[in-house]
Formats: structure tokens, sequence, C-alpha cells
């Protein structure tokens, strides 16, 4: 039976795999999933993570589970995956460092009422913190039965996995790892590099 609820909450994604069972048994089970056609990394990331802020995201079809991010040479790092199916975010901001140099480049759109929409959002980050709310919650559900979010969004047999059929989040606040989705529309885009005293990241 399908277990129905609402939950409002505020959650730090780092604490994801802590949650079911040690993070090194967490990665050996996602990486020996990966090997069996479990699941597959999409591309190399790299060795960097970004922040990402908005101050809403409004999500339909929302799946969670473990994974892994691979860069080139083969470092891995485990990972909290977040698919949704269609999103909304209200203020978006995504800001990293540029390595060597007192510089911050930073993207935003998404303002003045008009959001950023995302279909078939997949988002592998190590933070994730802000008031949440979902709808129809299933927690520790077998990530390899995942149907709710973005087509083939599942972690692999025997790992833990939660969907809802919506998820808001407000004050939303994120370091991620990667960012992939079938389409992403900026309304309102602007990129700036700042340097110096400015160079300062979404939050």
């Amino acid at each position: 039976m399908q277990e129905r609820s609402d939950i409002p909450g505020r959650t730090r994604w780092r604490r994801f795999a802590a949650l079911a069972i040690p993070a090194t048994a967490v990665a050996g089970a996602i990486v020996l999933g990966m090997a069996n056609g479990a699941m597959a990394a999409s591309f190399a990331v790299s060795g960097q993570t970004f922040k990402v802020s908005a101050s809403e995201l409004r999500g339909e079809g929302f799946v969670q589970y473990g994974g892994v991010a691979q860069e080139v040479d083969g470092t891995r790092h485990v990972v909290a995956t977040t698919g949704i199916r269609r999103a909304q975010l209200f203020d978006l901001c995504q800001s990293v460092r540029v390595p060597g140099a007192p510089a911050v480049i930073t993207l935003t759109a998404g303002g003045g009422g008009r959001p950023a929409t995302a279909t078939d959002l997949l988002i592998d980050a190590e933070e994730l913190e802000g008031e949440a709310r979902f709808t129809n919650i299933q927690i520790n559900r077998d990530a390899s039965t995942l149907e709710g979010g973005p087509e083939n969004a599942k972690g692999p047999r025997g790992t833990f996995g939660q969907q809802a059929d919506t998820v808001t989040i407000t004050n939303l606040r994120q370091v991620a790892r990667s960012t992939q989705a079938g389409t992403f529309n900026l309304t309102g885009l602007k990129l700036k590099v700042k340097t110096g005293a400015a160079a300062k990241e979404c939050f």
C-alpha cells in the first residue's frame, strides 16, 4: 500500500547516505550497480563543486537516491541524486569560483515572478538545505523501483530511495557536482564575472 503523507521539514542532503547505511557501503553498492547496468553516469564531472540558490523550487515527480559522480581521472564522489520531472525555480542563482584567481562566475535567472523552468531535471548534490514540503511521499523505497521522476531516474537494487508526487522547497541552498535536464528555460538570464571584493558566491 502506498504511504500517503505531507511532510514539511528541513533537510541537509549531505547526511543522506548516513540515513541508510555507512557511506563507504553506499559507495560500494552504487559502483557495483553502475558496473551491472543498474545506473550509468552520463558525463564526467570536474573536480569542482558549484552553488545554487533559489527563493523557491516547485517540482512535480520527485525521486531521490544515492549516486556517484565521477571525474575524468576516475575520482568518485558519493552524492544524493535528485530527479524532478517538471520544476520551477524562482530567483535562481548559480555560482562557481575560478581556480587560482580571486574571481567568481555567477548566473542568475527566474526573477520578477517569471521562474526558470526545467523538465527531466537531475541534480547530483553534496549539500541541500531549505524548508521542504512533500506530498504523498514514500521513504526507504528500493531505489531500483522508483518510478515517479524522470525516465530511468533510479538507483541500484537494494539501496535507499524515496519519491513524492510534489516537492516545494523555499530558501533553497545547494552545493552540487552536476546538473542536467531535458530542457532548461532561463528567463531573464544574466551572467557576470566578479573579481576582488565583489567576488561573492550565491551564499
